[in-house]
């Protein structure tokens, strides 16, 4: 059957990336969204879509019959089912084939086999294929350290590290709400945590005539919470361990009669060993690095399979460089990477070559664009951005030099630590691992150091009152920032995303130069080499609402400036400021209660741990806030007593929102 109208059942840039290359190869598109995503890119893209009500995945993108009813409507003859939601799911699979449609992915009866990982595990340990010893029962555990991981889904949901026995049982609960929450199955299993392990995973490819072929290997080693934030093609492999690789994959498939994309997901331990960790049963986010190194369109031989045809990939293709892929995500790095909110006011990456397929050079694909909101209740990723080179090293700094000159406005993202992980001595040596993070703490600073901020708050100074003189109706003529009093200097006050407050000080001279400038020295005041706490040289020599030029200390510096309301962002050579212009008056407000905990982000109270009245110790386990399918203890800060607890089970929040009240307790005198 000829495919002609595709439906896809997802959202986001997996959405925008299938109707790319149905696009290219003449296929009509379908889209549905939820009402919160009604003005996202890909609705926009598609051909036709339809809405379904609500905005939780459980109320739009989990309802099958949703999903059904629209293909009919729009008279779809296939569905697509992208990855997460019902991208795994062997009912949703079996629904669209027994309504007359053309499923896109895998048998119902391959998914159903693999989407049980205790029964996977079974079923390809006879096959031959390497597995970790594994445990259904905490109390029969005997070999630490453990991981935690739910039987049903993926993506880092479900799983804990355990080191210690006493916190099995804790890990093994919170591990179950965090699994049936996101894939509404609650099992989980205990299995043998490698140390310095690395996560390399196989693509492989099946067709209904027989054949199952490996397309090569990702690294997908450095993770965070589980989930992966950089891969690459192909990995950097011991002599023959990517040939045992390839072929444990390809028999895991055939145990399964694959068909279409799949992922065979295996350990690689310092040792050279491998063990299976998991199979895939869908298009991976991290495809592209595959379509980099190789030159295929994964999405056209997934269309092709299902339409009955013959992989045109007898064996597995040689790689052609190196690609690199980033996950860019809507995390606050001075909240410990909690997932963020808001509306991107820009965003824009230098460089890029292509969108959305195989693309030579840097590629992007993004579910968000300028404009965007970033709400709370779908994942946190915002974009891919993949560099390909005929090189690793290259590779990597193509990749890091895109990524710190990308314009993100409006929410904060993890780009920094993207951008420090590429540029790191160990990465590029290839000395990863799953636990690269841990032991590279330096890797978490942020790209702009702390003596950068006062010339990016100069900057922003500078720009306002260049906006403002542009749109003066009279004395236009007059300098920027210039005074008849020249002794009583121009004073703006920013806050900082950290939280601080950093004051700029400036006085132009008749001629528009700079003639003096400082900071607030109780924050982070400039400095130079030579002298501590004294502001360098710095001479004005231009300055635009969108771009000021400064000599700094003999260093030509161009910063790019960009206004949003009260919040200015500074993008330079050495990192991007946000900055949040104060009111010279501001206006008075009502006080927290002391000990009062608050919302970081929107979410809802999925329990509460303690009751009003309760005595609880430092780091207790108050309640828990969900959001974007994670979860968010929150802890006591201290010792004391519980005030108020606001908030009940299942009571939705905003940012900023007190949770609980905590009234510390008095040290004896």
């Amino acid at each position: 059957m000829v495919v002609r109208k595709l439906l896809v059942a997802n959202r986001g840039e997996i959405a925008r990336r299938v109707f790319a290359t149905c696009r290219a190869l003449g296929v009509a598109t379908v889209a549905v969204h939820s009402d919160a995503d009604a003005d996202a890119p890909y609705v926009a893209e598609a051909d036709e879509a339809v809405r379904l009500p609500g905005n939780t995945p459980v109320e739009t993108y989990l309802r099958i019959e949703l999903i059904l009813d629209a293909a009919r409507r729009t008279g779809a003859d296939a569905v697509h089912p992208g990855y997460g939601f019902l991208a795994e799911h062997a009912g949703f699979a079996a629904a669209v084939v027994d309504a007359g449609l053309t499923w896109v992915g895998p048998p119902a009866g391959a998914i159903a086999a693999m989407g049980d990982k205790l029964a996977a595990k079974e079923l390809l340990a006879d096959a031959g294929v390497p597995m970790l010893p594994s445990w259904t029962d905490g109390d029969e555990v005997t070999d630490f350290p453990v991981l935690v991981k739910a039987s049903a889904g993926g993506g880092g949901r479900g799983m804990r590290i355990v080191r210690d026995p006493a916190d099995l049982p804790t890990a093994v609960d919170s591990a179950r709400r965090e699994a049936a929450a996101a894939f509404g199955d609650g099992t989980v299993f205990v299995e043998r945590y490698v140390e310095r392990g690395r996560h390399v995973e196989v693509q492989i490819f099946g067709d209904t005539h027989g054949t199952v072929v490996a397309l090569g290997e990702r690294d997908c080693s450095i993770q965070r919470r589980h989930q992966k934030i950089v891969e690459e093609a192909p990995a950097v492999l011991p002599d023959g361990v990517r040939e045992r690789l390839h072929a444990a994959a390809v028999a895991a498939g055939r145990a399964v009669d694959y068909v279409g994309a799949g992922t065979v997901e295996f350990l690689l331990a310092p040792t050279g060993e491998f063990f299976f960790l998991e199979m895939n049963t869908r298009l991976q986010v991290e495809h592209p690095v595959t379509e980099a190194v190789t030159g295929l369109d994964l999405v056209r031989l997934q269309l092709l399979v299902a339409e009955g045809g013959v992989l045109p990939v007898p064996a597995t293709p040689p790689a052609d460089g190196h690609a690199i892929e980033v996950r860019l995500c809507a995390e606050d790095p001075t909240q410990g990477f909690r997932p963020a909110t808001g509306t991107l006011h820009r965003f824009t990456v230098p460089g890029v070559g292509g969108e959305f397929t195989p693309t030579r050079g840097l590629r992007l694909d993004s579910g968000v664009g300028t404009g965007s909101t970033v709400g709370v209740h779908y994942d946190s990723m915002l974009a891919k951005l993949v560099a390909w080179a005929p090189t690793r090293g290259e590779a990597a700094r193509m990749l890091a030099g895109a990524l710190a000159r990308a314009e993100l406005h409006g929410v904060a993202t993890n780009r920094d630590l993207l951008v420090r992980v590429l540029r790191s001595a160990e990465f590029g040596a290839a000395q990863v691992d799953t636990g690269f993070l841990d032991a590279h703490p330096e890797v978490f600073a942020p790209l702009l150091p702390a003596d950068g901020l006062p010339v990016a708050a100069l900057a922003a100074a500078l720009a306002g009152a260049a906006a403002r003189r542009a749109a003066a109706p009279v004395l236009a003529g007059l300098p920027s920032g210039w005074r008849n009093v020249p002794a009583v200097p121009q004073v703006v006050r920013y806050a900082t995303t950290a939280g601080d407050e950093i004051e700029v000080r400036y006085r132009l001279d008749r001629s528009g130069g700079l003639a003096d400038w400082s900071t607030d020295p109780t924050v982070a005041g400039p400095t130079t080499a030579d002298a501590p706490g004294v502001p360098p040289v710095v001479e004005l020599v231009a300055a635009a609402p969108d771009r000021v030029l400064l000599d700094v200390a003999g260093v030509r510096r161009a910063l790019r400036v960009h206004r949003a309301g009260s919040v200015v962002f500074v993008d330079g050579p050495d990192g991007a400021a946000e900055l949040t212009e104060l009111p010279r008056f501001p206006l008075p407000r009502a006080a927290l209660a002391v000990g009062s905990l608050l919302a970081p982000l929107p979410g809802t109270v999925t329990r509460v741990h303690v009751a009003a009245g309760q005595r609880v110790a430092a780091g207790d386990l108050l309640l828990t806030l969900e959001a974007m399918k994670l979860e968010h203890p929150v802890l006591a800060p201290t010792d004391g007593v519980v005030a108020d607890l606001p908030v009940p089970a299942g009571g939705q929040v905003e940012t900023g929102a007190v949770l609980a009240v905590v009234n510390p307790e008095e040290a004896p005198r």
